[in-house]
C-alpha cells in the first residue's frame, strides 16, 4: 500500500534537501509535486487541496531549526498533515456497552463483509479477550451464511445458524437473545451487500439497525476501488449512523487515495485495515503510523507489536541460548528463521515497516522472494535430521535426493548452502561480542553494503 506514493514524495523530497531556508519558490515546487503524487495515488480533489494549502501556510517562512535541514524540516510538516488528514490517533471500537455489545457490518457486495466479520472476531477474541459471537443476516445469498459458518469454525467463535428463509430483523433478534443467554461480550451482524442507490435493500438495513441498536456500525470498503470508495462511503454515511470504516484489500492497493481520503470526506475514522486473505490479516488504523510508512520511514511500532505476537519466543530463546553458547546454527534454525519471516507478512511486510526500506520491499517482491523461501523451505524439508545439522557433509548422492524429493534444481540447493553459511557466520559473531558485532555481519547483506545475499537478488 502507499507504494506509489511513497516513490513520489521520496524524490519530490529529495529536491528541497540542502537548501538554507524554505522559501515561497521551492515551497510551490516542491507542493506541486506533492499535489499531483496524491492525485495520482488516487486522493479526492477537496482533500488535496486543502491539504495543499495547510502545507503551504505552515511552511511558508519556516526557519531551518539548527539540526534539520529544510527537507527535514517540511517532511515533518507534512507528516504532521498526513496524520490530521487521517484523524491524529487511532480510534478503537466502542464497547462500554451492556453485553452483548452488538456490532453491524454494511457494505457492497464483494467487499469483504464476512471475512471481515471473522478477522474482528478473531481479533476480539485474541487480542481484546472478549467471548464473541457472530451471526449472518446475509438472507439473499446462502453461501454467505456457509462461508460465515466454516470461517467461525476456523478460528474458533460460535456462529449463530440462521437461514435464507428468516427475516434480517428476526435473526438479528435471536441472535442477540442467545448471545445474551450465554453471556457473549460481543455479537458481529453480517448484512447483504448492498448499492445505497437501492432504497429497498437501504431501507431494510435501516430497520435491522433500528431492531439490532448496534454500539458500532462499521462500513466495510475494498481499497481497491480507489476515489468511488470515498464517494460510496459518504452515501452510505447519510443512509445509517455509521461509526467507523473498515478498508479492505489495502494490501493490494498500491495508491492508498482512499485511506488518506476517507476520514475528511466521511467525518467517519478508519478503525482497521485489511492487509491480506487470512484471518489474522487486520491490523488497527494508525494514521501516524500510516504517515510515517507513506513517508518512508517506516512503521517500527507496528513492527513491535507484530513480533510480540507472532513470535515464538521459546524457540527465539532456545535460538539465542544455542548460538551465545557457540553451538552451531544448523538448518532446522535457519527454517525456523523462514517460517516466523513468513508468519510476520514475509519480507516484503518486514521492509515496508523498517525505516527507508520502502523501495527495498518493492524489490524484494519484484525478485520473487516469497518464492525463493518456499523452495528453502522445500529443500530442508526433504533432507533427515542429520542433513540438518551437518549441511557441509552433504555427498553428491544425498544432494541428488533432497532436490528430486523436493522438485527443485541442484543450484537451488547450493544457493542454500551458501546463504546457511553466511547466516552461520553471522549467528558466530554475537558470541562473545553480541548484537553490534552481528549488525556489522549484516552490513554486505543490508542496502549500502553489497544488497542482497548471493543468489536472493536474482
Amino acid at each position: 500500500m502507499f507504494d506509489n506514493l511513497q516513490d513520489r514524495l521520496a524524490g519530490t523530497f529529495k529536491k528541497i534537501t540542502g537548501k538554507a531556508r524554505l522559501t515561497d519558490d521551492n515551497i510551490q515546487a516542491t507542493l506541486r509535486e506533492v499535489r499531483k503524487a496524491l492525485l495520482e495515488a488516487d486522493v479526492a480533489l477537496p482533500v488535496v487541496k486543502d491539504f495543499v494549502g495547510r502545507v503551504r501556510s505552515r511552511a511558508l517562512g519556516t526557519q531551518v531549526g539548527k539540526a534539520l535541514n529544510p527537507g527535514q524540516q517540511f517532511l515533518r510538516i507534512v507528516e504532521s498533515e498526513l496524520v490530521a488528514v487521517m484523524g491524529e490517533a487511532n480510534e478503537s471500537l466502542n464497547l462500554a456497552a451492556r453485553p452483548p455489545a452488538v456490532i453491524l457490518m454494511a457494505g457492497l457486495q464483494g467487499a469483504g463483509k464476512t471475512t471481515s466479520v471473522a478477522k474482528l472476531a478473531k481479533f476480539l477474541t485474541e487480542r481484546e479477550k472478549k467471548k464473541v459471537l457472530v451471526v449472518s443476516a446475509d438472507v439473499y445469498r446462502p453461501a454467505a451464511i456457509a462461508q460465515l459458518q466454516t470461517l467461525a469454525g476456523e478460528i474458533g467463535v460460535e456462529c449463530f445458524p440462521s437461514s435464507a428463509d428468516d427475516k434480517p430483523t428476526a435473526i438479528a433478534n435471536a441472535a442477540i437473545d442467545h448471545a445474551k443467554r450465554q453471556f457473549f461480550d460481543v455479537l458481529l451482524i453480517d448484512t447483504a451487500g448492498r448499492l445505497h442507490v437501492d432504497e429497498a435493500l437501504m431501507e431494510e438495513i435501516r430497520e435491522l439497525h433500528r431492531v439490532a441498536d448496534p454500539v458500532e456500525t462499521l462500513f466495510v470498503i475494498d481499497a481497491m476501488i480507489g476515489q468511488d470508495a470515498v464517494n460510496t462511503a459518504q452515501a452510505f454515511n447519510e443512509a445509517l449512523p455509521l461509526t467507523g470504516v473498515i478498508l479492505t484489500k489495502a494490501d493490494g492497493d498500491a495508491r492508498g487515495g482512499a485511506a488518506l481520503s476517507v476520514r475528511q470526506v466521511t467525518g467517519k475514522p478508519i478503525k482497521f485495515l485489511g492487509m491480506g486473505e487470512k484471518v489474522d490479516a487486520l491490523e488497527p488504523f494508525h494514521p501516524d503510523r500510516i504517515a510515517s510508512r507513506i513517508l518512508g520511514m517506516g512503521d517500527i511500532m507496528s513492527l513491535i507489536e507484530e513480533a510480540e505476537r507472532k513470535i515464538d519466543k521459546a524457540k527465539a530463546e532456545k535460538l539465542v541460548k544455542k548460538v551465545s553458547k557457540g553451538k552451531r546454527f544448523d538448518l532446522e534454525d535457519l527454517r525456523d528463521q523462514l517460517q516466523q519471516m513468513q508468519d510476520m507478512g514475509g519480507l516484503t511486510g518486514l521492509m515496508d515497516k523498517l525505516p527507508g526500506m520502502g523501495n527495498m520491499g518493492q524489490m524484494v517482491q519484484q525478485a520473487d522472494m516469497g518464492k525463493q523461501f518456499k523452495v528453502m523451505e522445500a529443500l530442508i524439508n526433504s533432507m533427515t535430521p542429520w542433513e540438518r545439522q551437518n549441511p557441509d557433509n552433504l555427498t553428491s548422492s544425498r544432494k541428488r535426493r533432497i532436490t528430486q524429493g523436493s522438485g527443485t534444481q541442484i543450484q537451488d540447493l547450493n544457493r542454500l548452502l551458501k546463504q546457511h553459511k553466511q547466516m552461520e557466520k553471522m549467528m558466530k559473531k554475537m558470541k562473545g561480542g553480541g548484537m553490534a558485532k552481528m549488525m556489522r555481519g549484516m552490513g554486505g547483506m543490508l542496502p549500502g553494503g553489497g544488497g542482497l545475499p548471493p543468489g536472493m537478488g536474482r
